[in-house]
């Protein structure tokens, strides 16, 4: 049913509405005058006044009330049904420039979708790359692409992204052991850090724009593999090489709420969902696990255990019901939908992608909606894979750095790919280009 049907039901079921209201009020006004009309005039009254009898003349009043009746009712029923009518063609009015805006919205929506399933390819701005030569493991760009993160060795290079330039604007140096995990807030001025040696660093900007150090969170006694953050920002979920998935709660401080030990080896990769309720996990073990909150008491629950034949170190919720998964060095990828009779995923089509001989396992997955992009680093590429509006996942652009040592992340937009690669050791910034 579409809209306009819609808003013409909704305009009958107001007319039978004010059809109903009017026969309300005249059943109403018809039981005033059937009770005027058994009013009782008493047609004599005596007064005694010093022992003095004085009759009062006889008062008609039956007509005079009928006649106020009746002016009442011949000035009030139409004012009444006026401000019905008015109220009922406000409402309509209301409705439809609702309906209007949401078509219209629906549109821009859907055209915008249309605009981005069209070809694309990401160019090198040449130009504009940076030279880097500590090794780089991970890279971050805030909400509105105007600042870029490098971990630079156990360095934290800060760089201002304006006119698609890098200029360098702070040097961060809490860390001691080698930084593999960057990530940024969105809603607030913060963002987090994670090294090799297990240390977690929370960070937030001052009053004159200068990041610094706000918590450090050392529950994890080996390196720092993945972490992803909530939506709302008060939920950070890390995973380590100490095998360990662990769930952190923001009050007034980070506090981890949870350990969960299931895998038996290496945690690789995390995603959350859209909607906030499952997070996957992924490890050297061969395992993928399938986390559920409890709406409950909010604990996380293994729901799944997933064996796969070759481990994987990146994974990523495309919605609810489907996530991709990399094996190793592979030619393909594997995509995994839920199942809508016992809610367990299980894998149903494998995507071709190009590899190489062998991957490192940093740069995580990257799912982005606004055009239906997947970003999935396997071997010496960077896969950059369309989901169209069937829902299947073809390859557009396989960008080849010649070795397994890349690194970086695409802004949340899907405007730029930075990334830094041993070989160039630049930072190097790729714009995307519709075709």
């Amino acid at each position: 049913m579409n809209s306009q049907q819609s808003v013409a039901q909704l305009q009958n079921k107001v007319e039978e509405c004010l059809v109903d209201i009017s026969q309300q009020i005249d059943s109403s006004f018809s039981r005033i005058d059937a009770f005027l009309d058994q009013v009782i005039v008493v047609p004599q009254l005596s007064v005694a006044h010093k022992h003095v009898n004085y009759v009062l003349p006889v008062v008609q009043l039956q007509p005079f009330i009928q006649t106020l009746a009746n002016s009442i009712i011949q000035q009030v029923k139409p004012i009444i049904n006026q401000t019905i009518h008015q109220q009922i063609k406000q409402n309509q009015l209301q409705l439809t420039q609702s309906q209007s805006k949401q078509i219209q919205q629906q549109d821009q929506q859907q055209h915008s979708i249309t605009n981005n399933l069209n070809p694309f390819t990401y160019n090198l701005l040449y130009n504009n790359s940076i030279q880097q030569n500590e090794y780089c493991c991970a890279i971050a760009i805030n909400k509105d692409n105007t600042i870029v993160l490098a971990g630079c060795e156990n360095k934290i290079k800060v760089f201002e992204f304006k006119q698609e330039q890098l200029k360098q604007t702070q040097l961060l140096s809490e860390h001691q052991n080698t930084i593999i995990t960057l990530n940024f807030m969105k809603k607030q001025n913060q963002f987090i850090s994670g090294d090799v040696g297990g240390l977690i660093i929370t960070w937030s900007m001052n009053q004159n724009s200068q990041w610094i150090f706000q918590q450090q969170l050392k529950e994890h006694s080996k390196c720092i593999n993945c972490l992803v953050i909530n939506n709302n920002e008060d939920l950070m979920i890390s995973g380590s090489e100490d095998n360990k998935i662990k769930f952190w709660q923001k009050q007034n401080q980070w506090l981890c709420s949870q350990t969960i030990t299931d895998h038996t080896h290496y945690v690789f990769g995390l995603s959350l969902n859209d909607s906030q309720n499952r997070v996957i996990s992924s490890g050297r073990d061969k395992l993928i696990l399938i986390i559920e909150r409890s709406s409950q008491d909010s604990k996380w629950n293994i729901i799944q255990k997933i064996s796969v034949q070759v481990e994987g170190s990146r994974l990523c919720f495309i919605n609810d019901n489907v996530f991709t998964f990399q094996p190793d060095c592979q030619e393909q990828m594997d995509v995994y939908e839920m199942s809508s009779t016992n809610k367990q995923y299980s894998k149903t089509k494998q995507i071709a992608v190009k590899c190489g001989q062998s991957c490192h396992y940093y740069f995580p997955q990257q799912y982005i909606k606004q055009k239906c992009l997947l970003v999935n680093k396997n071997g010496q590429y960077v896969n950059l894979i369309r989901k169209n509006q069937n829902a299947d996942f073809i390859t557009q652009q396989s960008i080849d750095f010649g070795h397994q040592y890349v690194y970086g992340q695409m802004s949340e937009d899907g405007n730029y790919l930075i990334t830094w690669d041993y070989e160039s050791k630049q930072i190097q910034i790729r714009k995307y280009q519709q075709q």
